[in-house]
């Protein structure tokens, strides 16, 4: 495949947006969040879509979240707070889509990666799957309010703690069982379906599909609070010795012990 970190085709009236870094699970860099969000307005900008498709490279990962990397230079509370936004930003770009986004889940979905899966419409999944926010486990940070308000819409809010505090990964027959995702095949019979769907969706009336999906939008985005609500929370977290410690500890391929400061 391209060497370009997200790869983005239009093959008639589908659009395939490609996270495609298979080397690390296809974890996200500041350039992917910022093309995936062009993408999107390319896109809209496009009458011939129908339907968008993302996917991730190797077929081993859809996203394994954000490349913790980044994070080494984060200094203040004001760099996790204008992360958070970013995340917010480029998350809430892909819900308003106009056109329906179906997620071909293959493998590892964690972290950001989940969040982006959450924001689509629709969601298939190979048998292999282990979708999760693992930050208890693995970083100490926390979530924004509106990835938060994601989580519980779809999983509920016992299964979102569970999740959340005990770093739990969903395996592919829970996700189903929980609806978090709408189907789940073999491996080798993913894309078939995922292709499948996708032309179904481009038999439908265009108006219905646009207005069902913004109507629903708009009730999630009704129930949820105000962003600022949730900085205090995220201040907390990315400015603890916890999260620095856990953050060199990962890239260090190592081990942390948490200190609760």
């Amino acid at each position: 495949m391209d060497d370009e970190p997200l790869l983005f085709d239009k093959s008639g009236a589908r659009a395939i947006i490609t996270f495609n870094r298979p080397d690390v699970h296809n974890a996200m860099t500041w350039t992917m969040y910022e093309r995936l969000e062009a993408a999107c307005d390319a896109i809209d900008a496009d009458d011939e879509i129908r339907v968008v498709i993302l996917r991730g490279a190797g077929g081993k990962a859809f996203v394994a979240g954000t490349d913790i990397a980044q994070f080494r230079d984060f200094e203040s509370g004001d760099d996790a707070v204008a992360y958070e936004q970013r995340i917010d930003r480029v998350v809430g770009r892909l819900e308003r889509l106009s056109r329906p986004t179906i997620a071909m889940l293959q493998g590892v979905c964690v972290g950001g990666g989940a969040a982006l899966a959450l924001a689509c419409d629709f969601r298939y999944a190979d048998d292999r799957l282990r979708l999760g926010i693992p930050i208890a486990k693995t970083l100490g940070n926390c979530l924004s309010m509106a990835n938060f308000a994601r989580l519980i819409d779809l999983l509920g809010t016992p299964r979102a703690k569970e999740v959340l505090m005990l770093a739990r990964l969903l395996k592919a027959d829970e996700c189903l069982a929980a609806g978090v995702v709408n189907d789940v095949f073999d491996a080798d019979a993913l894309e078939a379906e995922v292709d499948a769907v996708a032309e179904r969706l481009t038999t439908m009336a265009p108006l219905t599909v646009s207005a069902t999906k913004t109507a629903i939008r708009r009730i999630h985005e009704a129930r949820r609070i105000a962003p600022e609500e949730g900085e205090d929370l995220i201040r907390s977290c990315y400015t603890s010795d916890d999260f620095h410690g856990a953050v060199a500890a990962f890239l260090d391929k190592g081990s942390y012990s948490w200190q609760g400061r």
